[in-house]
């Protein structure tokens, strides 16, 4: 029986070999293509990362979609954003990721879509009930092999002409960026330096999680050896960016947003952009300033995506690294493309990195801090929070509670994935740092005791 707590807000996740059994994952195969056949099609595509329990989940899986009835296109080892672009792009109903994302290498998931939506939220309790209801569509399913790689490739080649040869480190984390991205380089004018681009899903040289700036020194050193304009990395997957400029500085997800940003809004003014409830207040300001919408939103990559076709963002993205462009592009997150527009940016610039930003002020910001704390009462102390705050202070409520204080601002929402509360501060000095960090965490022990 498939444990309760696999079944998360954005994907269905566990550590692999104790919480997705082969015989559970059969009957989940089954559920999963139950769900889609009843919801968009019977036309599934499959792919899986790189972890050494995807091959097992990958037969127990298909097993369970073929008993369903599904007619499952396998596209075999490739990034997550390769199993969006062959659902966008062979016309399938649905789709499934087989990828452990970010997380260590015992872990590993699913990420579904149905058509071109995630699926997310009520959808995945939706596909928990049919495991433990049984009620099964069946049929006579079928597989066929097919390669993406090769139109991917192909497509994100064509899109890109770079006016000038940019020396670029690349770190490939031994997860599934290595093969593509070689096959992409290849075509791009791009001086490429490949740092572990063999696919190895023990991960043996970093953690494959880019948004933690340890996991980049050894990108950093290189940066700096080779004399290299910048520095990108990508997670386990592929669907999350991290880079470094040409000082070894690391560039964050919201400062990523901007630079994006500034380019989009030179060809497109008045452009929508989506960040979330952690990005900066000067990525808002600075958007806004050039004349572009500013949204402040969840934090969820599958959130992020839908706000982003309700709204007709040009682009959106997370802290994370997750960045999605619907400006030229098919409003998906794609660590590989997103790479191509930052080189694009720099080369038709002809400024380094680090001049991207130039002439923004320089605040202080903490990472994220993670609070272990019960999923029984996470939701309702933010929510005590939020009420503390609410009299006195700006409040932005839209993803737990963001506090504005008179020179910068601070973070608390619950997680929908674990049981943590994450909090997150800026300001202009480390001074108020300190001290509006000590304002939420004296309004958090007095919501929810000592902690």
């Amino acid at each position: 029986m498939l444990k309760n707590t696999i079944f998360r807000e954005y994907d269905i996740r566990g550590i692999a070999d104790r919480d997705l059994l082969s015989e559970d994952i059969e009957q989940l195969g089954r559920a999963v293509g139950t769900y889609l056949r009843r919801r968009c099609g019977r036309r599934i595509n499959l792919g899986r990362d790189c972890r050494l329990s995807g091959q097992r989940l990958h037969d127990a899986l298909l097993a369970g979609l073929m008993e369903a009835g599904c007619e499952v296109t396998d596209i075999g080892v490739v990034p997550t954003p390769l199993l969006y672009y062959s659902v966008y792009k062979f016309g399938a109903d649905g789709g499934i990721m087989i990828t452990g994302s970010h997380n260590p290498s015992d872990y590993n998931g699913f990420k579904m879509m149905a058509g071109k939506a995630a699926v997310y939220g009520q959808d995945i309790q939706d596909i928990q009930a049919l495991t433990q209801s049984g009620d099964f569509t069946g049929g006579e399913g079928s597989v066929v092999e097919r390669d993406v790689i090769t139109p991917y490739v192909e497509e994100i080649a064509g899109m890109f002409a770079f006016s000038r040869r940019v020396k670029v480190v690349f770190d490939a984390g031994n997860g599934t960026a290595g093969p593509t991205l070689k096959r992409l380089l290849e075509r791009l004018n791009v001086e490429a330096v490949e740092m572990f681009f063999e696919m190895d899903g023990r991960f043996p040289n970093h953690h494959p999680d880019p948004t933690v700036e340890e996991n980049l020194e050894m990108l950093k050193r290189a940066v700096a050896a080779e004399g290299a304009e910048m520095g990108i990395a990508f997670d386990g997957d592929s669907d999350r960016i991290g880079a470094i400029d040409e000082k070894g500085e690391v560039v964050w997800g919201d400062q990523l947003m901007l630079i994006y940003a500034r380019e989009i809004l030179k060809r497109k003014p008045g452009s929508t952009f989506i960040g979330e409830v952690k990005c900066s207040r000067l990525m808002y300001e600075e958007i806004e300033k050039l004349g572009g919408k500013a949204i402040m939103y969840k934090t969820g990559h599958s959130l992020i995506k839908t706000k982003m076709k309700q709204e007709h963002a040009e682009l959106a993205g997370e802290m994370s690294g997750h960045i999605f462009f619907a400006d030229r592009y098919y409003g998906y997150d794609d660590a590989l493309y997103a790479a191509c527009r930052l080189i694009e940016i720099v080369a038709d610039s002809g400024a380094a990195l680090s001049r991207q930003l130039a002439g923004m002020p320089k605040l202080v910001n903490t990472p994220e801090i993670r609070v272990d704390w019960p999923d029984e009462t996470k939701f309702a102390v933010v929510e005590r929070v939020k009420e503390h705050f609410r009299a006195t202070h700006g409040v932005n409520d839209v993803d737990g509670v963001r506090v504005s204080f008179e020179k910068g601002w601070g973070l608390m929402r619950a997680s929908n994935t674990q049981p943590v509360l994450v909090m997150r501060f800026e300001a202009e000095t480390p001074e108020q740092l300190a001290e509006y960090r000590a304002a939420m965490e004296a309004a958090l022990n007095a919501a929810g005791g000592c902690w």
